[in-house]
Parts: C-alpha cells; structure tokens; sequence
C-alpha cells in the first residue's frame, strides 16, 4: 500500500474516483449508459466528449512543459481556428459540400500551424521566455480571430462540420475518437521512439543536451507547432459544436485548464520527465469537476475557485516536501527500551 500511495498517478486517480462518486450519490443514474437512437448517451460520455477539446490542448502543453516552456496562446488560436473555418464556409456557395468541409479545415489547422512556427522561433531563435513569447499571441491572437470574423459570431449550415464535434460513429462521439486518436498518436512517438527522451533531455538541461549532439532548437520548435496543432484541431471541435465562431468566447481559459490538467498528472512545470496518462487523467478529472459543482447545487462562476483548490491539495499531495512533512508531525510509538543484566 506504501508502494502504491507513492506512485505519482496514485493521487490524481484517486480524486477522479471520488468525484465519481461523489456525483453517483447525488444522481444514482450517473454512471448509467444507454443507446438512444443508435447513439451512446449518458454523463460519462458527455464528460468524455465535452473534455476532449480540454486533452487535446492538454497534451500540447504537456509536451510544451516537458521542454521548459509554456503556451498561453492555446486558447486564441483554438478561437483562431474557428474563425477561420467558419468564415470560409459562410462565404462559400455550397455550405455543405465536403470539398468546402475539408478546405476549411485544412486551412485552419494550418493557419495554427503557422502560429505555432511563430511561437517555436520568438523562444528557440529569438531566446524570449515561453511567457512572455506566448503572451503575445494570447492577447493579439484574439484581435486576429475578431479581424477574422469582423467582431461577429459567424454561424454555419454544414452537416460535415456538425460531425467534428457533435457527431457519432460506431455510437461513439466523434470529439471522443479524435481526442483518442490523436493521445494514441502521440503516445506512440514519444514513448516507442526517441522523441520522447529528447523532449525530456532537453526540459532537464537544454544546454547539456546541445553539447551531446541534441538539436535544442528544433526538439522546442517542434513541440510548439504540435501545441498550435491541437489547440487548432480543440477549436474545430468548439466551433462544430456550436455551429458558430465566437471569436471573444472560444476556447476561454481553456489554456489554464489544460495547464491544470498537466500538472495535476504529475508532469512538472520545471521541465523533464512527463506524463500523457497523468494528462488525460487530469483532463478528466478537471472535465469531471465542472460537471459536479453545477450538480450539487453550488453556482456555476465557482468553478474556477474549486478548481484552484483542488488542484493545491492534489499538488501537496503529490509533493514528496509535503508528504514528508506531514509523516514528520506524526507521534511516534515509544519503542521500549531492554535493560541487560551483567554478571
């Protein structure tokens, strides 16, 4: 028990279980799944597909940390994303069309490319710290999505792109399968090759790293781009999911939810070692959250407050300062002392 309660996943787990069941309480049928009209229905599944925009951003900022860095402009160019393929299928003669579909989508997804390029070289070329460098884009990224949209929220009528984030397949939500699709993929990379290790060589020490031959510069490039990626793709899902680009709304804090999710699965925010299963366990527990205090009764703008709680008791938790001062404050047991008598 000792060995499980040190494992870094223990903690994170845990909480996401009581949560769980703490909401089972409230609503008996909480865990209840059913099949309607050939669809799979229930709260789990909307929290697996309402928290699929939330782990996509996620495992770009987990990646991001891992190299000593951060990405606060995830959730303007989620809402970048949006305006961009929604606009271009409001401006075109066949909506509908799936060669219109597959544009906008492709023009999107670049676009946030592009921004992620932008990113990768303000801190692997130009050396600006990842907070200020992405700040940047937090705060102009917004006005650009406006530019975009002309101030407006732009509406479409496109069943293809309804699919994104509101569709099913296999009675499955389509927002749950690219979420996993997309964990899968990067799990695959960075765990079954060498990426993964030279993100972590890198995120412990970038310049020991460049003198063992590791291109720093481009290991840093390359996770911001894969950032801008899913952001992007997470803002496709957003602006499906309504059929609309809100370029002031979209993808709101999202950024703070996907750093929240990262460190709650362990990955520290000094860089090196991370985790995509304490990431995707995060993202569900912070998706989870949000479900259970509008459930229990408690005013939905106390959301954030009760995040930021949690998240403080899960890192002490988590924290071997912390646990180690908490099992110093514990009485010890007198152990008995043997008298011995000599001849």
């Amino acid at each position: 028990m000792r060995d499980l309660v040190r494992r870094p996943l223990f903690w994170p787990t845990l909480a996401l279980v009581l949560l769980l069941a703490l909401n089972t309480v409230v609503t008996p049928s909480f865990l209840s799944v059913r099949i309607q009209d050939g669809h799979l229905y229930g709260s789990l599944i909307d929290i697996l597909r309402n928290g699929a925009p939330v782990l996509l951003v996620a495992l770009g900022m987990t990646l991001v940390i891992a190299t000593r860095g951060i990405d606060l402009s995830v959730g303007a160019v989620a809402a970048i994303a949006g305006a961009v393929a929604c606009v271009y299928i409001a401006g075109s003669s066949q909506q509908a069309a799936t060669s219109t579909l597959l544009t906008a989508v492709a023009m999107a997804v670049g676009v946030c490319v592009l921004l992620g390029l932008w990113n990768g070289f303000l801190v692997s070329v130009l050396g600006i710290q990842p907070i200020i460098a992405t700040l940047v884009l937090m705060t102009a990224g917004r006005g650009l999505a406006m530019l975009i949209t002309d101030g407006q929220i732009t509406t479409v009528v496109s069943p293809g792109f309804k699919v994104i984030g509101a569709g099913f397949v296999a009675t499955l939500p389509v927002a749950i399968l690219i979420a996993l699709a997309v964990f899968a993929l990067t799990a695959v990379l960075a765990r079954r090759t060498a990426l993964g290790l030279l993100i972590e060589s890198v995120g412990i020490n970038p310049e020991a790293s460049r003198l063992a031959g590791i291109h720093a510069r481009t290991i840093t490039w390359t996770v911001y781009v894969f950032s801008a990626f899913c952001a992007g793709v997470a803002g496709l899902m957003i602006a499906s999911n309504t059929s609309a680009a809100d370029a002031n709304n979209a993808g709101l804090w999202i950024e703070l939810d996907a750093i929240l999710a990262v460190v709650i699965g362990g990955t520290s925010l000094a860089g090196g070692k991370f985790s995509l299963t304490g990431t995707l366990i995060g993202a569900m527990f912070i998706q989870t959250l949000a479900t259970t205090i509008p459930t229990i009764g408690i005013p939905a703008e106390a959301n954030y407050l009760f995040k930021a709680v949690v998240v403080i008791v899960v890192c002490l938790l988590q924290s071997p300062k912390a646990r180690a001062a908490l099992r110093s404050r514990r009485p010890r047991r007198a152990t008995p002392t043997v008298r011995t008598e000599t001849a």
